[in-house]
């Protein structure tokens, strides 16, 4: 038998949960990296705004959550993945081939997450300068930072197809 350096440091029979696992952490983090950035920033404007104008809470607050949505869309990744993969019940023997299929499919909320959640944190800003001006024009000014969230769902949407599907292959 002939075993190399490689070989004693990887067991490379658990080397596909590894990534799998590595895939479902990247989703949750980054997400949640995005929208406490976002949700942090927008807070401070919404902060300023109800200094002068407390009335205008229920509005800026609404604002202010926006961002907070891909953290929220991380997690979720994250659990599917994990039940996927049998962390949270059922056989945990992910070949290496799925391993990276799994991390490549959690890819997209992930990186989509961090960086649509700091867009949409900009957004939200103008949005609550908006709002603190005109308080009638609320509608429009959700809309602004609704925008980037489309592609935060769609990268939520390719992620949960593509995890779904890597489960019935034979790889």
């Amino acid at each position: 038998m002939n075993i190399s350096a490689l070989d004693l440091i990887f067991d490379w029979d658990t080397l596909g949960i590894v990534f799998a696992l590595l895939g479902a952490v990247l989703a949750a983090l980054l997400g949640g990296i995005g929208s406490a950035i976002g949700v942090g920033m927008t807070g401070q404007a919404a902060a300023g705004v109800v200094t002068e104008d407390p009335g205008k809470f229920g509005k800026v607050l609404v604002l202010q959550l926006l961002p907070g949505t891909q953290g929220i869309y991380g997690l979720l990744i994250g659990f599917i993945t994990l039940t996927q993969i049998g962390i949270l019940g059922g056989n945990s023997d992910i070949s290496l081939a799925k391993g990276l299929l799994y991390l490549a499919a959690c890819l997209p909320m992930a990186i989509v997450g961090l960086v649509s959640a700091k867009w949409q944190a900009r957004a939200s800003v103008s949005s609550i300068s908006l709002v603190a001006k005109k308080p009638d024009q609320f509608g429009k000014a959700m809309i602004f930072p609704a925008m980037v969230e489309t592609y935060a769902v769609l990268a939520l949407l390719i992620s949960i197809l593509s995890i779904f599907s890597i489960g019935g292959l034979s790889v």
